[in-house]
């Protein structure tokens, strides 16, 4: 059975480029239209969506500034939602194109980061959207409610949890960078581990970049986690490089 699968796979990496091409077109294609049924969902569900988005701004009053406002900010959740559920369906296909030219040590490695990729982002996002924004919404909201009605612009609000969402997910990527510098040995768990103090520094940053309130406990959460990612990947290159 493996002689067959090796001769399989010899097969596929001599293919004429011509077949290549029409498997890629294939690929391509499917996600395409993974990528169109999602979106298609979507907009159909936009309001249920939009509502979802709208459930950490508690107690705020959306304010529509400009002639069909909502319309290209429901686009906009119909869009980026799409790209979201689609994703995964798109990597599995790239996934399946590229697998059979790599050695059986290097799929053993790709397989598992890039699933590991996709499910750190999602936590990122979990993450984001139950701790960080109703954390940090809940600072701004009360910030000078005495003297300012809080009244938004979604279109506004929108690319603020957005930028939120898609910050914190690359951050849960960290372990993933870790492993894939490891693996390659451009940087040693060792080094990783002597230089935490820096990491720590920057963490400390990039988490008041994220949180855009003076919150000491959002931001201090928000480092804590990057820290605690950071190890985790030194942990968890250190037990694939034992």
């Amino acid at each position: 059975m493996k002689q067959i699968d090796k001769e399989d796979n010899k097969k596929y990496k001599y293919m004429p480029i011509f077949e290549h091409l029409n498997e890629l077109r294939s690929r391509v294609l499917s996600s395409l239209i993974m990528f169109i049924i999602a979106l298609i969902i979507c907009i159909i569900y936009t309001k249920e969506i939009t509502l979802v988005l709208q459930t950490p701004a508690i107690g705020i009053k959306f304010l529509q500034l400009a002639p069909g406002e909502y319309l290209f900010v429901s686009m906009k959740i119909s869009l980026y939602s799409a790209i979201i559920i689609s994703s995964p369906f798109s990597i599995y296909q790239i996934l399946q194109f590229i697998l059979p030219g790599l050695t059986k040590k290097e799929s053993s490695y790709v397989v598992p980061i890039l699933f590991s990729s996709i499910t750190l982002f999602f936590l990122g996002t979990f993450f984001s959207y139950k701790f960080l924004i109703p954390i940090t919404l809940k600072f701004l909201i009360r910030y000078g409610s005495e003297l300012i009605e809080p009244m938004w612009s979604f279109d506004e609000y929108f690319n603020f949890v957005t930028l939120i969402i898609l910050s914190t997910g690359l951050c849960f990527q960290i372990p993933i960078i870790q492993i894939l510098l490891g693996i390659t040995n451009i940087i040693k768990w060792e080094k990783m581990l002597d230089k935490w103090k820096y990491i720590a520094f920057i963490a400390t940053i990039t988490g008041a970049i994220i949180t855009p309130s003076t919150d000491p406990i959002t931001q201090l959460s928000m480092t804590i986690t990057i820290l605690i990612l950071y190890f985790g990947g030194i942990i968890i290159l250190r037990t694939i490089k034992a």
